[in-house]
């Protein structure tokens, strides 16, 4: 069974909230986390190998981050591109608060955290940054791909962050089948067991 985090809207579990110091967009911040929410106690290993790893994102623009968490991603491109809007996305709702807390904490104004029914149903984004859950199960996470990616703007790029023991080259393969000839998907690098992929569409 995928954690709590992963599934439920709202937890059940008392909000015990932290504060923790982290590495975002090359400066020390504190932020708040709580229980119940995907990896409270530090930026997960898969989420700072993308931050190192992804180039830097436009510069404007509407960004998104699918499974967002209490918003390591989101915060980082807020503080990269402050001339763009942040769309914080995921299912539970205490991670979306986390990620309000956080932006207001750190005086950011161009994060709007939301549940995926929340995202106006035409809006295209200029990046999609994600370290997707892939503990729901590869139907849950393939529905997730089809939804989200075929909304990146052509000539754009989404960024995705993979464990290779859980799947990262099947994701690979099954992206390249799924998706149209307008995408390229490729690896675009290897570091500590995580596979970044790049998915291009073209312009």
């Amino acid at each position: 069974m995928a954690p709590e985090h992963y599934f439920s809207s709202a937890s059940d579990s008392e909000l015990k909230l932290r504060q923790i110091s982290v590495q975002l967009a090359g400066r020390e911040y504190t932020v708040t986390t709580a229980n119940a929410v995907f990896s409270p106690e530090h930026i997960d290993t898969g989420t700072r190998v993308l931050l190192n790893n992804a180039p830097p994102p436009p510069s404007d623009g509407d960004f998104l981050d699918i499974g967002c968490g209490w918003g390591p991603i989101s915060l980082h491109l807020a503080l990269t591109s402050p001339d763009a809007r942040i769309w914080a996305v995921d299912v539970n709702e205490r991670a979306l608060d986390l990620v309000r807390r956080n932006a207001a904490a750190l005086g950011l104004t161009n994060v709007t955290a939301v549940l995926p029914k929340d995202v106006p149903a035409d809006l295209t984004f200029r990046t999609i940054w994600s370290n997707p859950p892939i503990r729901v199960g590869k139907n849950e996470l393939h529905n997730l791909m089809t939804t989200w990616l075929p909304r990146l703007q052509p000539g754009s790029d989404a960024w995705l962050v993979v464990q290779k023991n859980l799947g990262s080259d099947s994701l690979h393969r099954w992206l390249d089948e799924e998706l149209s000839d307008e995408y390229t998907v490729s690896r675009a690098t290897t570091s500590k067991g995580f596979r970044v992929l790049r998915v291009s569409r073209g312009a």
